[in-house]
Formats: C-alpha cells, structure tokens, sequence
C-alpha cells in the first residue's frame, strides 16, 4: 500500500500540473483579449479626437470666413458712404447756386409779375432737380446696400450650405 500514496501524489501533481496550464492559457489569452479591445478603443477615441478636432478647425476657419465677409461688408458701407455724402453735397451745392442764381435775377426785376414769373420757375426747376436728385441718391443707397450685403449674404448661403448636410 506504499505505492498507493506516491501514485494518488503524483496524480494530483499531474492534475495540478493540467490545471495550472489551463490556468495560466486563461490569463494569458483574457490578457491578449483585453490588449486587443484596449486598441480597438484607443484607435476609436482617436479616431473620434481627430473628428472632433476637425469639426474645431472647419469651425474655426467657417468664423475667420464670417469675420472677413463682416470687415468687407463694412468696409464696402464705409466707402459708399463717402460716395453718398459727396453726392449729397453736390446736388445740395448745385441747388443753392440755382437759388443764388434766381435771387440774382430776382433783384433785377422790374416788375411784380416778372418776379412771379421768375420765381415760378425757380420753384419748378428746383423740384424738378430735386426730384432728380432723389431718384439717383435712392438707386444709389439701394445699390450700396446689395453690395455691402453681399459678402454677407454669401456666408449666409454657405452657412446653410454647410449645415444643411446631414453629419456623417
């Protein structure tokens, strides 16, 4: 009965043996699994970052767009302006000297109905002109106003554009 311990020790060492293997091929393939999930997910969250930051510079770049397309609407406001005020003061300057005109012929009349007549006429012509001058300062502002608008309307259109797609 000598031989039934050591064989029953060496059976169990046997077994042992096999279950430590088994074991040890668990661990190391739930360590070989869980470093391929762990790449899997930081190939994702990279992947994901470098969208996210894609997103922040278009985003980015879209703003500078607006900002630049806002300074040259502005600037296109500035410029006409001027153009408007200088016209402003040139209708205004050839209307006073219309009036000096007419008051110059008015002081040398002779009779009261010459001066009537006189000032009649200075009176039509100058809502004539005035009328004139009107209808070319409001084409004008209207034209200014497309112009000035524009680089802001096409940010627009790109904007709906752009955000109008749907996200991939």
């Amino acid at each position: 009965m000598a031989t039934a311990p050591k064989d029953s020790k060496r059976t169990i060492a046997l077994v042992a043996d096999a279950q430590g293997a088994q074991a040890k091929k668990l661990i190391e393939n739930g360590a070989a699994e869980a470093r391929v999930a762990m790449e899997k997910g930081m190939e994702q969250m990279t992947k994901q970052a470098e969208t996210f930051f894609k997103a922040a510079e278009e985003a980015a770049e879209f703003g500078r767009g607006n900002i630049e397309a806002v300074t040259k609407s502005a600037q296109l406001m500035a410029v006409g302006f001027q153009d408007l005020g200088k016209q402003v003061f040139a209708v205004t300057q050839a209307l006073t000297d219309h009036a000096m005109e007419s008051a110059k012929a008015l002081a040398a009349v002779k009779s009261l109905k010459e001066a009537a007549d006189i000032q009649a006429a200075f009176a039509k012509a100058s809502m004539e002109r005035s009328m004139a001058e009107a209808t070319k300062l409001q084409e004008a502002t209207m034209k200014l106003a497309e112009q000035a608008y524009a680089p802001l309307t096409a940010r627009m259109t790109l904007a709906a554009e752009e955000f109008g797609k749907p996200l991939a």
